[in-house]
């Protein structure tokens, strides 16, 4: 029997967080792995696992490989957990592709329906911006209304925008490959410390992906979503919701507005959270969330060393 955790939240990684060989070392010691990835490869009609262990950094980088495989690693995490421990988080968030996988460990959507979703939202993302013509990159050390202004004031005829709040200090822009570059450019110029692109192939967020979000909502309301069975916070508007069209219509809106990454680790920081896990590939939200809120415990789990870890913090 589950019991809840009312201090703990699990926050799921999004794109950027994939690497070649993720979860092979669990997937060594626990069968759920490899069984959560062939789940996923009877959806996909292609062998996910073998792409992340044997595949090209590029083609894994490609969006419509690179969300589904982030999706059933993070599922593959939280299974594990699951088997481990009987002690579940009361709050649940994830960051951009990851507040599906969210929603799916939250009970919200089943993993066969959030695999193909998230595939088929890769595929018309690409679709609407091909390779090589979106962007983005990371934006150190400028605060977010600079950031703001730099991409206003590099846009032109193009866009560029500040999409994913990170951190205080660490803004992500997305919109057309040369205003990024532009952008970048003249964050250097008001004193950013670095702008770094990043390793995705669409511009995930900004106004480019509007037309995208018309289609994806429509795959959205031929699937079954219903309330999820942990608080889960949102990253368009900060809000929990608990009704399918509600849902829907925030996944929608995730596509093109930015990810308030900041002000939904503050939201659970403000309800009383103090350890917060990052569940999946990589410690890339470990870190955005120790700047977030400093007095917290803040642990990754991603591998069989991090897992143990993560279980006697928790458990005791």
């Amino acid at each position: 029997m589950s019991v809840q955790k009312n201090n703990l939240a699990f926050v799921f990684p999004g794109q950027g967080s994939q690497a070649i060989g993720m979860m092979a070392d669990l997937a060594d010691s626990f069968s759920v792995v490899k069984q959560t990835f062939e789940q996923a490869s009877d959806v996909l009609s292609f062998d996910l696992w073998q792409l992340i262990q044997q595949g090209s950094v590029q083609d894994l980088n490609q969006t419509h490989n690179t969300q589904p495989a982030m999706l059933a690693a993070g599922v593959a995490m939280w299974r594990v957990w699951s088997d481990q421990s009987a002690i579940v988080p009361a709050w649940m968030a994830g960051h951009s592709l990851g507040e599906y996988s969210a929603l799916v460990c939250a009970e919200s959507m089943s993993f066969e329906d959030g695999i193909a979703l998230v595939a088929e939202r890769g595929r018309l993302m690409q679709q609407a911006v091909p390779t090589g013509v979106g962007a983005m990159a990371a934006i150190i050390g400028l605060n977010d209304q600079q950031v703001i202004a730099v991409c206003a004031d590099s846009a032109g005829n193009e866009v560029v925008s500040a999409v994913n709040f990170n951190a205080p200090g660490q803004v992500v822009i997305a919109g057309h490959a040369e205003a990024v570059e532009r952008a970048m450019a003249a964050a250097k110029e008001a004193g950013a410390k670095r702008a770094l692109p990043l390793p995705v192939s669409v511009p995930s967020h900004c106004a480019l992906m509007e037309s995208v979000a018309e289609k994806l909502y429509e795959k959205l309301e031929q699937i079954d979503i219903s309330e999820p069975q942990v608080a889960l916070i949102h990253n368009a508007d900060v809000l929990l919701h608990t009704s399918a069209a509600e849902i829907r219509i925030a996944l929608k809106e995730q596509l093109f507005k930015p990810v308030r990454w900041v002000d939904s680790i503050i939201r659970m920081d403000e309800q009383n959270v103090t350890s917060f896990v990052e569940c999946g590939p990589g410690k890339v939200l470990m870190g955005l969330n120790k700047r977030i809120v400093k007095g917290a415990d803040h642990q990754a789990m991603y591998d069989s060393v991090t897992l143990e870890k993560v279980l006697e913090q928790v458990n005791g």
